[in-house]
Order: structure tokens, then C-alpha cells, then sequence
């Protein structure tokens, strides 16, 4: 009764979750048919779906496509009995928690009133009077999606400029 008590004020701890879905999900895993890395490939991308399904607020990111390749690699190369083990270890070594960057939140907080000033000052000019027709309620929400979208791409773009010229 008192770690049933004391789980629902914590909740489960994160490592022993995550062990727990991975036992459960290497069940599910080894049940498909993996001939070659194509299927295995999209059998990782399913686990990871299922998981990120059904774990609430938490997300995981899912491994490079260049980590699952080695990791393929040495999973044919490993006996049955030893394959579980370490599928384990790559879950546990790999899979980190999907974290927010700043730039996201700043870009979050900062686009919709940015979105209505310019909305406000827009229809005033004669041009493009027409924005008077969009209701609030689509404009601010169509603007802030648009900017997170142009965000993450960005940011993306930056940081892969960065990795290449690095190496």
C-alpha cells in the first residue's frame, strides 16, 4: 500500500519505465519479420511511435538513422540469446528525452502578440485592407504556427551548416 502511495505521488521513475517498455516492446519487436535493414529500421520507428503514444507529456527522440545502421550491424552479427540484451543497451544508450530549445519557446511567447500588432497596424494600410476579413481567432493562431514552423527549419538549417563545416 505505501509504494502504491508513494508511485502516485512521484510516479514511476523514468528509467525503470523506460526498462519496462523496453522489455515489452522487444517482445513485440522480435514478432515481426526483420529480413534486412529496411524492416528493422521501420520496426524502430514503430517502437518509438508506440511509445511516445503512450507515455503522456513525456517524448523520445528516436536514434539517428546512422545509429540504428550500426546498431543492425551488430544485432545480425549477435546470437539470439544475446540479441535482447542488446537491444536493452541501445534503448537505454540512445533513446534521450525530446527537449524544447529556447528559440522555440521565445519564438512561441513572442509571435502572437507581434502577430496582432502587425494585424492592427496592416489594416490600416490601404493595400492590404483586406486582413480586416480574417477573424483574430485564425489570423493569430495561422501566424504562430507558421513562425514555429520557420523556427525549428531554420534552427535546423544553422545547425546542420554547423555540423558539416565542423568535420
Amino acid at each position: 500500500m505505501g509504494m502504491m502511495m508513494s508511485l502516485m505521488g512521484k510516479g514511476v521513475p523514468s528509467g525503470q519505465m523506460l526498462s519496462a517498455l523496453t522489455g515489452a516492446l522487444y517482445s513485440t519487436f522480435i514478432e515481426k519479420d526483420v529480413k534486412n535493414f529496411d524492416d528493422f529500421h521501420r520496426a524502430i520507428l514503430d517502437m518509438f511511435n508506440v511509445i511516445n503514444s503512450a507515455l503522456p507529456g513525456k517524448h523520445y527522440d528516436v536514434p539517428s538513422r546512422e545509429e540504428i545502421e550500426d546498431f543492425f550491424a551488430e544485432w545480425q552479427a549477435s546470437a539470439e540469446a544475446e540479441r535482447k540484451d542488446a537491444f536493452v543497451e541501445f534503448m537505454k544508450d540512445t533513446v534521450t528525452l525530446s527537449k524544447l530549445d529556447n528559440y522555440t519557446v521565445i519564438t512561441g511567447i513572442v509571435t502572437p502578440p507581434a502577430a496582432m500588432a502587425a494585424k492592427k497596424a496592416a489594416e490600416n494600410v490601404p493595400q492590404i485592407n483586406i486582413i480586416k476579413a480574417i477573424p483574430d481567432v485564425i489570423f493569430v493562431p495561422s501566424v504562430t504556427v507558421l513562425a514555429l514552423i520557420s523556427a525549428k527549419v531554420s534552427r535546423k538549417i544553422i545547425q546542420g551548416k554547423m555540423g558539416k563545416s565542423a568535420t
